[in-house]
């Protein structure tokens, strides 16, 4: 009998700890998203690997991935850009039309246009590569959310910790994003829905 009571009483309080905190955790999982909702990006005029202008109205197509990175980088950047470029293969023809991916370099002392360029053509797929001012480069990584840090080693060589959702964007505004730890069918699957 006290065993009974025991687990009535602990499913009671479990129950009763879940209807608090609930709303709670729900109520901070809305403010995170509005809080990267919020990222408007900023007005902005650099250049791609091409030479060509590329300027905040270069994001308006129907959708548009924007990952930051850097072509030094070991192991995330290489993967998400991978994905997505699986992605862009899976799609059907006409939306890969609707889809516009840009990598944009956020180490642009060492990432100089022919680097990027030769970086991106390891792709099967067409993805805009963006490099430009360090000064234009932050503030616009920054307008997005994207924090970056160079972590130095001994011998004076870096690497970048960064932020590495890729950013979603339709017609030029924030639509969604996609954690770096997505695999490539839970990335196919989220490109894909917002592909109509």
């Amino acid at each position: 009998m006290k065993l009974k009571t025991s687990i009535v009483i602990i499913s009671v309080c479990l129950f009763i700890f879940l209807f608090i905190t609930l709303p709670i955790f729900l109520s901070i999982e809305n403010k995170k998203d509005e809080y990267v909702a919020s990222f408007k990006g900023s007005s902005f005029s650099l250049k791609d690997v091409n030479n060509n202008i590329i300027t905040e109205k270069s994001f308006e197509s129907p959708l548009t991935a924007i990952f930051f990175g850097f072509t030094n980088c070991p192991d995330v950047c290489p993967m998400t850009l991978h994905n997505l470029d699986l992605v862009i293969n899976d799609l059907e023809k006409k939306k890969k039309e609707m889809l516009k991916v840009f990598f944009i370099s956020i180490d642009p002392e060492r990432d100089t246009p022919k680097i990027i360029k030769d970086y991106l053509d390891l792709f099967e797929n067409k993805i805009y590569g963006i490099t430009g001012e360090p000064k234009k480069i932050f503030i616009l990584s920054k307008s997005w959310g994207i924090v970056s840090e160079k972590i130095f080693a001994e011998d004076g060589n870096y690497l970048i910790n960064h932020s590495s959702s890729v950013i979603l964007l339709e017609n030029g505004k924030y639509l969604d994003r996609i954690s770096h730890h997505a695999d490539f069918k839970e990335m196919f699957k989220t490109i894909n829905k917002y592909l109509r």
